[in-house]
């Protein structure tokens, strides 16, 4: 059964359901009442839709692992899963089974919601990470943009499924400016995963090259990838300076929580990545990185002293 969570990167799964939780929950329901927010689905198409997206993630982890053996025993010989502990034939299996669970949950709730179209979304999110760990992934940058791309639309799933079909002429400008809210949090989760994602490439370069895989620090060398990475890290830094100075800065509470939970840990990344040459040091990185997202997404708790 271990084996079978650490394949699906059950920990990841959890920050994911957390994420689409909290966009609900903290930032969508509270205002039902005073600001004339209208939802689309109930609790229980809501969990349907969670549901949904894990199951497309898992599977996509599923499909990467498949397609990663020969790297992960040399980038990560302890956590290799497959033919060790799992056969390639269930992986396939898993894989399949999971992908027509989260896009056959994907086709009911967008019918339930007379919005057949944004089935598209499901769809394209299972196809795009197949597509990535069978080819994108070893185009240089490009298979870490598409990533990044899907973790945002796990975001941005809740705000189109939500808010879009609840849209009337009375209520327009309420749900866009949520919607806007929702669109800059998944810029933020593309902007610190697509870092991360590079700082996971310049930490796996060995078996990234014996590999035949032509990541970004393969073409242009460790040293240029992890300048690329540094300047990369000062985009966020400055966007969440801006976005808290504009929008929140009358807020104390807020702003001292973006400066020491998510600036500051951003501005450690930039100088670890700075002078960052050892394995371990991309490892760190990569875990600050992950806590940066967390503490970035738990920020949506405080829409409720923003928007008093």
């Amino acid at each position: 059964m271990i084996h079978f969570l650490n394949l699906i990167r059950w920990k990841n799964l959890l920050m994911i359901a957390l994420m689409q939780y909290l966009v609900k929950y903290a930032l969508l329901l509270p205002f039902h009442e005073s600001h004339s927010v209208l939802t689309t689905l109930n609790d229980f198409n809501f969990f349907l839709l969670v549901l949904a997206t894990l199951c497309i993630a898992a599977g996509g982890y599923v499909i990467n692992d498949i397609y990663d053996v020969e790297t992960d025993k040399i980038n990560k010989p302890n956590q290799v899963i497959i033919h060790k502990h799992i056969s390639e034939k269930n992986a396939y299996t898993l894989f399949i089974i999971l992908n027509i669970l989260g896009v056959g949950l994907g086709f009911y709730i967008t019918n339930e919601i007379n919005k057949s179209s944004f089935f598209a979304i499901f769809f394209i999110a299972s196809a795009l990470l197949y597509i990535y760990s069978t080819s994108l992934k070893q185009i240089a940058l490009v298979g870490n943009i598409v990533v990044s791309i899907v973790v945002a639309l796990s975001i941005l799933l809740v705000g189109i499924i939500e808010l879009i079909p609840a849209i009337n002429i009375n209520n327009k400008a309420v749900q866009l400016t949520f919607i806007n809210i929702i669109r800059d949090y998944a810029i933020f989760a593309f902007m610190i995963n697509l870092i991360r994602e590079l700082v996971k490439d310049i930490e796996d370069i060995d078996g990234d090259y014996k590999a035949g895989i032509q990541t970004l620090p393969i073409i242009l060398g460790r040293e240029r990838a992890n300048k690329i990475a540094f300047f990369l890290s000062l985009i966020p830094i400055c966007a969440i300076t801006y976005y808290v100075i504009t929008y929140l800065f009358k807020q104390q509470l807020v702003v001292g929580y973006f400066l020491i939970l998510v600036i500051a840990p951003l501005i450690y990344v930039s100088i670890k990545l700075f002078s960052a040459q050892k394995k371990a040091q991309y490892k760190h990185i990569s875990l600050v990185l992950k806590l940066v997202m967390l503490t970035g997404m738990l920020s949506l708790l405080l829409y409720n002293f923003i928007l008093k």
